[in-house]
């Protein structure tokens, strides 16, 4: 059954799973900010905007980095098909 699919195959197969991975990391990742976060103005109210400052911008990082794994994922895909 490998022998049919040919590694162009399996490597497209491996980099459609990175995808995923990707994606799963990145919304573990900001959804563990979101809670600490929460967590951390439940606890002191009065700093409350510089704690969602903080998180805004640690979720945009997260975000960026994501967007750049995700295109150099389409890129391998792409580039295995052609």
């Amino acid at each position: 059954m490998l022998a049919e699919i040919g590694s162009a195959g399996l490597a497209i197969l491996g980099a459609g799973i990175s995808c995923g991975m990707v994606i799963l990391g990145a919304g573990i990742g900001i959804g563990f900010i979101g809670g600490k976060s929460t967590e951390a103005i439940a606890r002191q109210p009065q700093i409350g905007g510089r704690i969602v400052t903080a998180m805004i911008i640690s979720a945009a990082l997260i975000e960026g980095v994501t967007l750049f794994a995700l295109v150099i994922n389409f890129l391998a895909i792409f580039w295995m098909k052609g």
